[in-house]
């Protein structure tokens, strides 16, 4: 005990873990999850090029579409190493430093999809609400201000909860329950008072994925009255189709994370590789749905991924 003890941060290493009670099976499992990778990287890659490289795409909603498409890629990479690193070569040791380094792009990435999120919702409010002074409210240096926003805040969030795991003491077993470095996972480690990181982690929590999912919920209420008070039928179905393709991405990025909660405080009976498996699939399942969902539900970028991929099927 006294060796862990005075064992410094910076040379701790942790012990990462794969699926618990499924060690046997790694190489197996590790295909489909090898294949989600690859199809977050490919789509989201897609999307982003087909919104650089055609005019007809440089508009808001596909402005921040494609900040949604940078964050999925930058979420997926975030965790691509270690998760295959384990499945396929069982390197599970990771440094300190290196852990929170993971742990803080883990978290900043998940942090700004959930305010991409949040700004795609107020676009589509203004969209729906002042159709006319759309362009004129969202211009490219509005857009621009937003996405330094988004970054800066997460960092500013972050920062403190990672950067306080330093102070704390690490005398317990270094064996971590994921694939990948979490929050909750690595204070759990550490024989010192964690009641200001428990508080810190709370805090980042709100105020980011909580307040977010309030005012999206709010905007939603605000575009609902507003389609609601269009007379014509067809306008209010025009109106809320805009609307499907980020309904489903806010579905696949808020679901997975109520799950995950959910597992975490009422999963005490369900098997240890269901909570792996839960938390993996967490990170992945924003990355890999959301270019499906915005090739099937929006014409326009159908129409340019098809373009970038088959140049001949424009013309049909």
């Amino acid at each position: 005990m006294s060796t862990f003890q005075n064992t410094t941060s910076s040379s701790i290493i942790f012990l990462l873990t794969g699926v618990p009670e499924l060690e046997a099976f790694h190489v197996w499992i590790s295909i489909p999850f090898f294949f989600l990778y690859i199809t977050a990287l490919s789509g989201n890659s897609l999307i982003l090029f087909a919104i650089v490289t055609q005019p007809s795409l440089h508009k808001p909603m596909y402005y921040f579409l494609s900040m949604l498409s940078t964050t999925d890629l930058g979420l997926s990479i975030s965790t691509l190493v270690t998760m295959l690193g384990i499945f396929w070569f069982n390197a599970r040791k990771i440094s300190f430093n290196a852990c929170l380094s993971q742990m803080f792009f883990i978290q900043l990435f998940t942090v700004m999809e959930s305010s991409v999120l949040l700004a795609m919702a107020f676009d589509r409010f203004v969209a729906i609400s002042n159709p006319l002074r759309y362009g004129s409210i969202l211009t490219d240096r509005k857009i621009a201000q937003i996405g330094v926003t988004i970054i800066t805040r997460g960092t500013l969030i972050l920062t403190p909860m990672v950067a306080l795991l330093k102070r704390l003491s690490y005398c317990r077993s270094h064996v971590l329950h994921h694939s990948y470095c979490f929050h909750p996972d690595v204070m759990k480690l550490s024989c010192t008072d964690t009641r200001i990181n428990s508080g810190v982690g709370l805090t980042a929590l709100i105020t980011t994925a909580g307040v977010d999912s309030i005012c999206i919920i709010f905007s939603y209420v605000l575009i609902i009255k507003t389609v609601l008070s269009i007379a014509s039928p067809g306008e209010r179905k025009k109106a809320f189709g805009t609307c499907i393709s980020h309904i489903g991405a806010v579905a696949v990025f808020y679901i997975p994370l109520i799950s995950l909660s959910f597992v975490h405080r009422f999963g005490e009976r369900a098997p240890p590789y269901a909570h792996t498996l839960i938390a993996n699939a967490y990170l992945l399942i924003p990355p890999v749905m959301n270019p499906i969902i915005y090739s099937v539900k929006t014409k326009q970028i159908r129409r340019a991924v098809l373009r970038v991929l088959h140049p001949s099927a424009a013309k049909n």
